[in-house]
């Protein structure tokens, strides 16, 4: 018997050009999970505006990051995928697909069904569990499903916003950074951000955030005042989760601290909002605001122990159930 596993990942343009990353956004924008507006109100917008003017500045937020190789989520994804594959063994074919983009669930999960696997797994790489992510994936397969009835048994796993491989991961990878967190330096935990009125709905994305960060904190040892939780990249107008990073660190920065350390646990795999939002935006708002020492933290990325943590998890849930079920972590 062989187990598909596959890494789902939300997405990534297929080149740093205005093209393609038009047709990213598209995908993306249009996707109701992540924009719940009506498509009445919404479309004359999108493709109004957003479309004709967003494309060319986030094509050189792109252009910024890319490497000789290509996109870094993808790069790290694939990385991460083998060495999953490595430690799975050979009962177990192991590949990654994209929610949004290239390449797709759909066609991943046709690859694996055409290598023979008797069963699948997958496993989105969001740590918490959001509507505009996990829900989107879960959203991917169910259609994938519709059109292929005889397929095997396919399961979406659940989140690990404290499982204590992923914890212990991301604790070793502030270790590894030499960024010592304390209250003339704190540690600031940032988020992708979520509209405000995802989670008046009971999106239950801040709580498995705040799970995460609490975690964290526990694992590291770190005082109340050593730390502080933040969201970052907002789209649009409306309300979204606060306290907004960019506020926050002008805020310390303001109070007399010069020195941070910036993590971004709701990505495994470093990209457009860590290296260009993080890294450069936000690290030129804190210098700007009086900052003088800013640490960016990777991601964990294809980090060894985070791939012993997805391998364990991946593990616990085929033993949980010969054929798998609805297995949350």
């Amino acid at each position: 018997m062989t187990t598909g596993v596959l890494l789902a990942q939300l997405g990534t343009p297929d080149a740093p050009t205005t093209e393609a990353v038009r047709r990213y956004l598209k995908e993306f924008l249009l996707d109701r999970r992540v924009v719940d507006i009506s498509p009445w109100l919404w479309k004359p917008v999108l493709y109004g505006f957003i479309l004709r003017t967003r494309p060319a500045t986030s094509a050189a937020n792109y252009a910024r990051i890319w490497t000789d190789r290509g996109s870094p989520l993808l790069l790290e994804t694939e990385s991460l995928a083998s060495k999953l594959g490595t430690r799975l063994g050979e009962r177990f074919r192991v590949t990654f697909g994209m929610r949004v983009g290239n390449p797709s669930i759909a066609s991943r999960l046709d690859e694996l069904v055409a290598a023979g696997c008797d069963e699948i797994q997958v496993l989105p790489c969001f740590p918490q569990w959001s509507t505009a992510t996990s829900l989107s994936v879960e959203d991917a397969v169910a259609w994938w499903r519709d059109d292929h009835p005889d397929a095997p048994q396919v399961t979406v796993l659940g989140s690990y916003p404290a499982h204590p491989s992923y914890i212990a991961a991301l604790a070793a990878s502030v270790r590894d950074s030499g960024f010592v967190a304390s209250p003339e330096t704190p540690l600031v935990i940032s988020f992708h951000g979520l509209p405000q009125a995802y989670a008046d709905r009971g999106d239950p994305y801040p709580n498995e955030c705040d799970a995460t960060a609490a975690a964290l904190v526990a694992e590291l040892g770190l005082a109340d005042e050593d730390w502080v939780r933040a969201y970052q990249s907002r789209f649009g107008r409306a309300a979204w989760l606060q306290p907004y990073c960019s506020e926050t660190l002008k805020a310390l920065a303001g109070r007399g601290i010069r020195a941070v350390g910036v993590i971004a646990p709701s990505f495994l795999a470093d990209c457009l909002e860590t290296i260009d939002e993080i890294g450069r935006e936000l690290r030129e708002e804190f210098e700007e605001a009086g900052g003088t020492s800013f640490t960016r933290i990777d991601c964990l990325n294809d980090r060894d122990d985070l791939a012993d943590a997805l391998a364990h998890m991946v593990k616990a849930a085929q033993d949980a159930s010969p054929h798998l079920g609805n297995v949350g972590m």
